[in-house]
Parts: C-alpha cells; structure tokens; sequence
C-alpha cells in the first residue's frame, strides 16, 4: 500500500498518550480573543527558555482531566457532558473500515487459520480455503488488473479455481476468529476481514483495509489513547469518545475505501495485540454507545492534558471552558519547562536575517498569559515575518500552543527596574554580544549581562566614561553593580574598579590594587572621601588622590599604602 497513503481523516487528535483529570460544572467562561503586545528579546546564545500548559491542541475531552474527573467520583457520562457540552446520547451499529498503514505493499498476505476464506466483494459469494501443509501465508495480489489468489510453501504459487477466475474487483480474507496480517514492519492481528481494497476505480494498486465492527475497533484503540490502569470512568469515557470519533469519520468518508486511519492522524489502532482486558471491560460496558449533537455523530476531538483550559474547536460543543480537573497528581504535562534553539527560525525564514525577538501579538485570551497564542512576529534585522502559534510549536515540537518565553536576564531586569518608565526608557536594539557576554542599548542607557555579574544597567557620564574605555573588553570588564546614586553623586562597580562621578566634576577611575583598597578601607565611609583623580602613574607605582588623603600602590612588592589627610 505504500505509494497510496494519502490524507486520513479530516481532524488531527493527540498524539500523546494522556493522563487526566475532569470536572463536573462548567466553569470559567470563554475570554474573547486577545492581542497581545507581549516581546521576548532573544539572547545572544539563541537559547530560550519556554513555559507552558497542556499537550495537544486542547480541543474537547483532556483525557488527563478524564482521570483527574474520574478521580473525584465523576461517572463516564458526567465526564462526556463535560467535556462535549449540548451532547447528548445515542447508539452506533455496524462496522467500520479502517487503512492498516503499516502495509505499504499492494497484497494483503496472511497466516493460515481456522476457517480462512475469501469474499468477492463484487458478487459477495465465499470461498473457504482449503488446508494445505506446508503452507504457511495466503495471499490476495493483483495480477494484470485482476486479484488473484497465492499461497506460499516455499514460493508464491497460483492458487487455482473456477471461483477464484470470477473475482473481477476487490477482494478480502474473512476466518472463524482474527486473522494475522503480515507486512513489511512484521505482524499483527485483526478482527473482522481484511480486504485488499482499491483506492479508485480502476486503479491497480490496493490498500489493505480492517473491516471491523465499531466496538472491535475501538478494543484496539483505546489502551493506545490512554492506559488501561486508569480509573475505569475515565478509559469508558475514552472509549466513548474513540467510538463517537470513528462514528462521525464514518460518516464523512462513506464512500471512500476506508473510513478512518490507524494512526495518530485519526486514531491509533492496533488490532487485537493492542488490546487490554481492562480496557476491553471498558468497551462492552459503554457497548454501542456514542455522543450526537442534532442527531449525528458529535466530532468528539480529544487530546493529553488541557493544561487547565480547552480550546474552542469548529463545533458549538467544544467550546474554551476552565478545566478544573487537568492539574491531578498524576499529570507531569499540565505545566511544562523546556529551552530551544531559536537559530533554526533564522535558518527556516532567511528573509529576516538575525532573530531580535518574538512578538506575541495574538492569544485566545484564556488563562494564564492569556492562553494559547494564535500568532506572534518573527522580528529580525532585515525583516518580519508573521507566524502562528501553533507553526511555533510545531517547529519546536512543543508540548501545546499555550506557552511563554522566560526573559533574558537583561530584560528581566529592565522590568525590575520600571521597563520604559525607568531611567533607561525604551528598548531601542537587540540583544549583541560583547566580550564574555552581552548588552542591549535602550533610549537613556544600556545594561550589560555576565554569568558572572548578572545584568546591571549604566547611564549618564558613568556609561559614557565605561564606552569611552572600550566597555566589557577594557581592563574594568563587566560592571558588577548598576549606577548607584549617592547624593548628587553617582558611581558604579565593576569587576576590576569603579567609575565615580561627583557633581561638577568628570567621572574618574579608579581600578586594580588601589580600588580594592579603597573599598576594604571602608570606601566612601573609611575617612578618604571620594577620588578627586583616577590612576596615576607615580616612580614606582600608582596612585589615586582623594578628597581627605591618597593611595598609592607599589610596582616592586605589589602593595599598597593609605594615607590620611
């Protein structure tokens, strides 16, 4: 079947085996849509920090919220309404055909066993195979645009009878009990029939289609979709949701070849080797039963974890709605922490050269940072390019749209000190790297970020004097303190001395030895005052003169000496 794997149904549920919990009446309310003017400024490593909520899209049922409802008495039912709100309840009959993916060959090639046969579909007469020994796979394959059937005892041979020249279209293996399908990936085995079924007519390419009752096939879904050793409310509500799901896929692919797939495009099936007995118990006991809203099959879309609220879907009955069930004990995917690399985004969309930062501009307006964001603004130095959240998530495989950027610590600390209402004002670059480091510009000032120091801001004659010496690459390196006022005066620390400014006077410097000093003297409080001048060279040494006395240092012993006026 391989060449012929096209899209599978029209909706994409979690892929995630979830864990969950529930709730009983509704609340929290939809918040309308948000925009957002939420920035997150990329730091010269390229490395974020990522916050977030829930896994999956957050559409209907969180199957850990199904747990977490179970867990606190909630019936199946009581969790179904939740979940799918204006429901209501009604019964499915028949079967379903559902595309085996994993056989990406055109023949349908099967074990022996008791009572195996083949139905012409176009005349649905029965052939029951004969027992052979030595035999050990049965094949139907096409043969000249017509299915002919094999047997295998060493090599594929012709299976030869007046009933098998009559098959003229599809054609399919039906036995007492479940049949074993052998593909290229190994085996598996099925209830119900396995027909090799044609894409289009005329095609002589065949998929291989489970046709299968609806209840069969939803044994064989649900330990896949959430673990059977959950509270038994939550794997029938499971259930419940697989079966109403298959049912209105059903629905929408009536004349198609198959109507559903088996993977996490649709849902995951995996025959009789998936299932469970407990989850099996599950089944029979919800039997036949489904969710309608004006009187068909309800889109019942479910995923993970809602991480607290659901997400509005395309139907009335999945709206965004406060989850007060998803946070249980169990659920290790309701808050999630993660970093990523975001030089990828720069190497996916060239056209924006290097990535200054990620603009929020839309949300869905629930929960916390305003929920799950619907678009954001790749900002970059050549140019912008607008994407939506969930083509983010996607790209950084991503637990959920629902998330946040931690800040860098430059802009953690612009924030701390006021944003654009503190001295620095406004940001007016990006983050860029400078020595062992980084620092951003803003409208009054700049801060610097060391792993070492941390982020400090500088301002004013201090900054100018610090730029005018070659910032971090001077012999100060990086500031180990933001400006600090004292008086009508200012300084600011650094790792290897300290710029002071006095009113009316020129900053100075102050660095090495003789700042080190000054500082163990006591600095401002140790009687010298402050510097009247910075470093300067005397025979021998240093020195610094200061308003009440000087320190010198001397080359030859590597000491200082203080005095006092």
């Amino acid at each position: 079947m391989g060449a012929r794997r096209r899209g599978a149904a029209v909706a994409v549920l979690a892929t995630a085996m979830v864990l969950g919990s529930l709730g009983g009446d509704l609340r929290g309310q939809r918040a309308e849509a948000a925009s957002t003017d939420q920035s997150y400024w990329v730091p010269v490593s390229k490395k974020i920090v990522v916050n977030g909520h829930g896994y999956g899209h957050g559409h209907g049922m969180s199957q850990h919220g199904a747990q977490g409802a179970a867990l606190k008495g909630l019936s199946y039912k009581e969790i179904g309404e939740f979940y799918y709100p204006g429901t209501a309840w009604g019964k499915v009959k028949g079967k379903v055909r559902v595309l085996i993916s994993a056989d990406t060959s055109d023949d349908v090639v099967v074990s022996p066993t008791a009572g195996l046969g083949v139905r012409n579909l176009a005349t649905r007469t029965t052939h029951v195979l004969p027992e052979r020994d030595g035999v050990s796979r049965w094949r139907l394959v096409v043969r000249k645009g017509r299915t002919i059937v094999q047997f295998y005892n060493g090599g594929w041979k012709r299976f030869r009878s007046p009933w098998v020249k009559r098959i003229t279209g599809d054609a399919e293996f039906f036995a007492n009990g479940p049949i074993t399908l052998w593909t290229p990936s190994g085996s598996k085995t099925y209830r119900g029939f396995l027909r090799s079924a044609s894409p289009s007519r005329g095609s002589s390419a065949r998929d291989t289609v489970n046709v299968v009752s609806m209840d069969q096939y939803v044994m064989g879904v649900v330990p896949y979709e959430m673990p059977a050793s959950w509270h038994p409310e939550a794997v029938k509500a499971q259930a419940v949701a697989a079966r109403t799901y298959a049912t209105w896929s059903r629905n929408q692919n009536m004349r198609r070849h198959y109507q559903i797939c088996d993977t996490t495009a649709c849902q995951v099936y995996g025959g009789t080797g998936s299932e469970d007995p407990r989850s099996n118990v599950a089944v029979r006991a919800t039997r036949r039963q489904i969710l309608t809203y004006g009187g068909k099959p309800a889109f019942t879309q479910f995923s993970a974890s809602s991480g607290g609220w659901t997400s509005a879907g395309s139907m009335p009955y999945l709206p965004a709605k406060e989850d007060p069930h998803d946070d249980w004990h169990g659920n290790t995917v309701h808050s999630w922490r993660t970093t990523v690399d975001v030089s990828r985004l720069e190497r996916s969309h060239p056209s924006i050269g290097t990535l200054r930062r990620i603009w929020v501009t839309n949300r869905d307006g629930n929960g916390e940072w305003q929920g799950r964001v619907t678009s954001l603004v790749l900002d970059g130095t050549k140019g912008n390019v607008t994407i939506s959240g969930d083509s983010f998530r996607w790209a950084f495989g991503l637990r959920s749209s629902w998330f946040s950027i931690e800040p860098t610590p430059i802009m953690n600390r612009w924030s701390r000190i006021g944003g654009t209402d503190s001295q620095l004002g406004a940001v007016r670059s990006g983050e860029y790297a400078v020595a062992a480091g980084a620092a951003q510009h803003f409208q009054r000032g700049r801060i610097f970020h060391s792993p070492r120091t941390g982020a400090k801001e500088l301002y004013g004659p201090i900054l100018h004097r610090y730029k005018k010496m070659g910032g971090p690459s001077s012999r100060l390196r990086f500031p180990k303190t933001p400006v600090r006022k004292v008086g009508a005066n200012r300084l600011a620390r650094f790792q290897s001395g300290t710029i002071f400014k006095r009113a009316s006077f020129a900053p100075v410097v102050v660095s090495g030895a003789i700042d080190r000093r000054y500082h163990a003297e006591g600095g401002r409080k140790s009687g010298l005052g402050w510097p009247k001048t910075s470093n300067y060279r005397v025979s021998g040494g240093l020195r610094v003169d200061y308003m009440h006395g000087y320190i010198v240092w001397k080359r030859s012993t590597g000491a200082t000496k203080v005095v006092r006026n």
